[in-house]
């Protein structure tokens, strides 16, 4: 079994649905991702109720299971790095059972969860039919799968092929929340 680690890294200046994927990011304390349009201490929402609020950034680096494009592609789905959306392409770990407060080691940086990615209707404009498959009924729940949300505790540079580590927050554990 491979150990979990980076696959890729993305980044967009502009509001765009994908993010373009590059060799490296840089990850800023506090800030997000340098040269990424959503970094800041403060959010950037583009649609939904929280548009024009000033609200501190839960959602500075979007990490996405590569997991998930083996199950679209099964679908008849194929999916590239950055395709939606995500900073940090990750292997070999379960980001959606984490709970909130768990931190990320990306191979220095270090990035602590704070929710789930909320799959919205620019999914399906994406690749129609793409939101059955990231967004699941189970059991009388609804499963997000498009990743989670984090913020920058630890800076530095983050590149494909770094080791990850996870350290969970103290008990009890919450279950992370879409943001």
């Amino acid at each position: 079994m491979t150990p979990a680690h980076v696959v890729a890294v993305s980044r967009d200046d502009a509001h765009r649905f994908s993010k373009v994927p590059v060799e490296a990011i840089t990850l800023v304390e506090g800030h997000g991702i340098e040269g990424d349009v959503h970094a800041g201490a403060m959010m950037k929402h583009r649609y939904g109720p929280h548009r024009g609020r000033t609200l501190p950034n839960l959602r500075q680096v979007h990490l996405l299971q590569s997991e998930l494009f083996d199950e679209a592609r099964e679908h008849g789905f194929e999916l590239g790095p950055g395709d939606l959306g995500e900073n940090v392409l990750t292997a070999g770990i379960d980001l959606l059972t984490l709970p909130e407060g768990t931190l990320v080691d990306l191979g220095g940086p270090v990035v602590r969860l704070t929710g789930l990615r909320n799959p919205c209707v620019q999914i399906s404009r994406f690749r129609k039919g793409l939101m059955r498959v990231v967004l699941e009924k189970r059991d009388g729940t609804t499963v997000r799968k498009v990743g989670v949300m984090s913020v920058v505790e630890r800076g530095g540079v983050v590149r494909p092929g770094a080791p990850l580590a996870v350290t969970l927050p103290d008990a009890p554990h919450v279950p992370l929340v879409p943001l």
